[in-house]
This record gives structure tokens, C-alpha cells and sequence, in this order.
């Protein structure tokens, strides 16, 4: 069976994006974004695959699930399809539609969409944020690829926001890089 993995970059205090969905704060460094892209290829974005030259093939994931804040910054430089070598699912209620059909829009049960998805063939499904979609989702999380970043974000959108609903992953392994940042994944126990 396919797995959901919250794939997700963080700040020290637990934050994904700043309270206006900025998310440009964390320090980049040339051998974390080497191996990410070697690594996970497809998580980088359509548009920004075509300039760094990535034209590899997917490796771990063939779908992506992404809420509304998510989804939104592609929309604001004009693009309806960031990551066109996936599925797309856009998780939203207050999208009244998306015309490209690259992308679906879900405007009803997300963790029924993702059951679903879990039950066909395929690579796994990438939970790609944000904070409200992995809190109603965090039953469904398999697997979480934690990117930690050396920076403190002081407000903005929580990695995982809902009721409280404390759910246990064991660490399996982590890598650090040269800006202080390291990636951890977890299963979940």
C-alpha cells in the first residue's frame, strides 16, 4: 500500500511559513539543495525544474496533496499546474474551481481522498502542506521527512495545527548539512 508522507520544512519553534505564507527565511546551502534535488527531484516545482535544469524522474512520490495556502503562491505568479509531473490534489473549500486539469480540486473529505489514493498502485503520496491539511491528515501520516532549519520564525503557520491529538514516530534516520539544517525521518510507531 502506498504511504502519506508529510514531506515539510520547519523552523526551530515549529513553524512552516510566516503568518503571510512567506516561507523564504530558511538559509539555504549548496549541498542540502544538491542532495534534495538529487534525492527528491520531485518535490522541486515545475517552473523551477526547467531553470536549474532537473529533468529527473520521479523517485518517490507520484502525487501530491497540497491545501489552499499551499497552492496559493503558484497562483500569484500566474502558475495553476507548480508541479505538473505529479497528480495534483488542491485541498480547499473556498477555491470555487481550478481550470487547469492538471490539478483537482477537493472541496470535501481529505482524509477519504487520501484512503482512496493509498488503495491504488503507484510511488507514495507527498503531503506537501500546509499546517490545518496535516492536522486533519495526521491520522493518515505514515512517514514524516522533517526538514529542520537553524532559524527561529517567531508566529506563523504551525507544521500541523488542530485538536490535540498526540500520535507518536520514532526518528529513522538523519542527515545534516553545512548551514546547521538536518532532515529527519520518522515512522510512525
Amino acid at each position: 500500500m502506498r504511504k502519506l508522507v508529510y514531506y515539510v520544512a520547519v523552523s526551530i519553534d515549529g513553524y512552516i511559513a510566516g503568518p503571510g505564507g512567506e516561507f523564504d527565511f530558511y538559509p539555504v546551502a549548496d549541498d542540502m539543495a544538491a542532495w534534495f534535488n538529487t534525492e527528491y527531484p520531485e518535490t522541486v516545482p515545475a517552473h523551477i525544474r526547467a531553470q536549474s535544469g532537473i529533468d529527473a524522474p520521479n523517485k518517490r512520490f507520484d502525487t501530491l496533496v497540497m491545501g489552499r495556502g499551499t497552492y496559493q503562491p503558484a497562483l500569484d505568479i500566474g502558475i495553476t499546474s507548480p508541479y505538473a509531473h505529479l497528480r495534483q490534489y488542491v485541498v480547499s473549500t473556498s477555491i470555487p474551481e481550478i481550470a487547469d486539469p492538471g490539478v483537482e480540486l477537493v472541496s470535501g473529505d481529505p482524509v477519504g481522498l487520501v484512503r482512496r489514493l493509498k488503495e491504488e498502485d503507484g510511488m507514495d503520496i507527498w503531503l506537501c502542506g500546509g499546517g490545518k491539511l496535516a492536522g486533519s491528515l495526521l491520522p493518515e501520516i505514515d512517514e514524516m521527512i522533517v526538514k529542520s532549519y537553524p532559524v527561529v520564525a517567531g508566529s506563523g503557520i504551525p507544521a500541523s495545527s488542530g485538536e490535540f491529538r498526540p500520535t507518536l514516530f520514532t526518528p529513522a534516520q538523519r542527515r545534516s548539512f553545512s548551514n546547521g539544517a538536518y532532515v529527519t525521518w520518522y515512522d510512525r510507531v
